[in-house]
């Protein structure tokens, strides 16, 4: 009889202990590029391929349960990932985790830029990603807009919340309700218009046993309970009504962080289909009404986010750098800590939302997976984002072609450089990265080349 043998793929990996995926979820806040997309990726390679601490099966389902909520899926993935192997604690840390590294590296990013943004070396750099920001928020309509538009149905959903927030100048939740409604009624009654794409099919590619595996039993603490449901939103009330309630007591409801406060937990439950999706809410609030920051101080914010690790939607801590900064929070002689402090406020309400979603409801929602019901108001609501995201697109080109606006002149150097981004993105598929950094280099080139003229 031929001896058998067990190949270490073949072998389920050892226990990983909440210490082990520590340094891995704050390994993987570092370097966490490539949006969501590429943020998943690294996800999928590092824990269903390589360490198999989850199988490929509960994790494409973890992703789709992830992807009908508000709020970044990467982000909420992670969290999902280390609350279902080491309970509420590994979920906070791995959601923690994912967000901590990118917040420091944006705040000592837009500490730079509002100290030394007037320097020409960084002018420069600036003036030549700002067109290229713009191309990629019009790749990233085009991304979602061929998956999410599948009939004539959406098409036109999306053209009209366009319309909506282009011409009407409605506010962005007004549009996401219309489009929920819209969408909850063509499920009822022309659910093949509304079915969902189901992107996220499993594979059959097999990778070895895995810590979580397919038939692996469900952990007890991801069993839905009553009991538990009512814990753990009453806990995340009280965490965000005491935190909110405190600054409204120190600095007072008009105050500049409690207005962060409340204005970012709003944006929070807005964003649906992504950062892209939710980036013209914050535009009409920070930039139109509180004036927390400057129409080209928001596109040169998404053009520092887009280089940094974590998920896209932390170009909201710029927002709150600026915004402190700007309003001198604590006083003018006390610029950074006022910068740094409402940046942190701005972060802890638009994320805690996601870390709700996750503990609150994993349990719940999953069991409405597929259900028409409920998909068919987020297939609307992403038909929706398009159209939003489209606006977006047209309010950057807007402020980088005619910054002095339409009866001033065209800047041409910024059309070509936009150009040539939407040339690399579109025919060439180039990652974001690269397209940036060769783009800021072009903007470096044409200040130094103005210098010597």
């Amino acid at each position: 009889m031929q001896a058998s043998t067990t190949t270490p793929d073949a072998a389920t990996p050892a226990a990983i202990s909440l210490r082990q995926a520590f340094w891995y979820w704050l390994k993987l806040g570092f370097i966490s590029f490539g949006g969501p997309a590429g943020q998943i990726a690294i996800m999928h390679e590092d824990l269903v391929e390589r360490r198999r601490w989850i199988s490929e099966g509960r994790f494409l389902h973890a992703l789709n349960y992830c992807m009908v909520l508000p709020g970044p899926e990467a982000q909420q993935l992670a969290t999902y990932i280390g609350w279902l192997m080491h309970r509420t604690w590994g979920g906070v840390i791995a959601g923690g985790l994912f967000v901590l590294p990118s917040l420091l590296i944006l705040m000592l990013l837009s500490w730079i830029y509002m100290r030394f943004g007037e320097v020409p070396a960084v002018a420069g750099v600036l003036y030549g990603i700002k067109p290229a920001v713009t191309a990629i928020v019009m790749s990233a309509a085009w991304r979602i807009g061929s998956r999410a538009l599948k009939n004539s149905w959406l098409w036109a959903i999306a053209a009209a919340s366009f319309v909506a927030i282009f011409a009407l100048e409605l506010p962005f939740p007004v549009i996401v309700l219309a489009a929920a409604l819209i969408g909850y009624a063509g499920g009822r009654f022309a659910p093949a218009r509304f079915a969902s794409g189901g992107g996220h099919g499993a594979s059959k590619t097999g990778f070895g046993p895995a810590l979580l595996d397919d038939h692996t039993p469900t952990p007890p603490h991801a069993i839905f309970t009553w009991k538990r449901f009512w814990l753990v939103l009453a806990v995340f009330l009280a965490i965000w009504g005491l935190a909110l309630g405190a600054l409204a007591w120190r600095y007072g409801w008009q105050g500049t962080l409690t207005q962060m406060g409340w204005f970012f937990t709003k944006a929070a439950l807005m964003t649906f289909g992504g950062a892209y999706a939710v980036l013209p809410y914050v535009n009409q609030g920070a930039v139109a009404h509180y004036h927390w920051l400057s129409a080209p101080q928001m596109i040169d914010g998404l053009a520092l986010g887009e280089t940094t690790p974590g998920p896209l939607i932390m170009v909201v801590a710029f927002v709150g750098f600026v915004g402190g900064w700007t309003q001198a929070v604590f006083g003018a002689d006390a610029a950074v800590a006022s910068a740094v402090v409402a940046a942190t406020v701005v972060t802890f309400f638009t994320f805690l939302p996601s870390f709700l979603f996750i503990l609150l409801g994993g349990p719940f929602v999953e069991s409405t997976h597929g259900n028409l019901k409920f998909t068919a108001p987020l297939t609307a609501i992403t038909a929706a984002v398009v159209g939003v995201i489209v606006n977006l697109a047209v309010f950057f080109a807007y402020h980088v072609l005619w910054p002095a606006g339409l009866q001033g002149r065209l800047e041409w150097p910024s059309a070509l450089i936009g150009l040539a981004a939407a040339v690399a993105l579109f025919r060439f598929k180039a990652g974001v990265i690269p397209v940036i950094l060769a783009c800021g280099t072009a903007g470096l080139a044409l200040v130094f080349l103005r210098g010597m003229a």
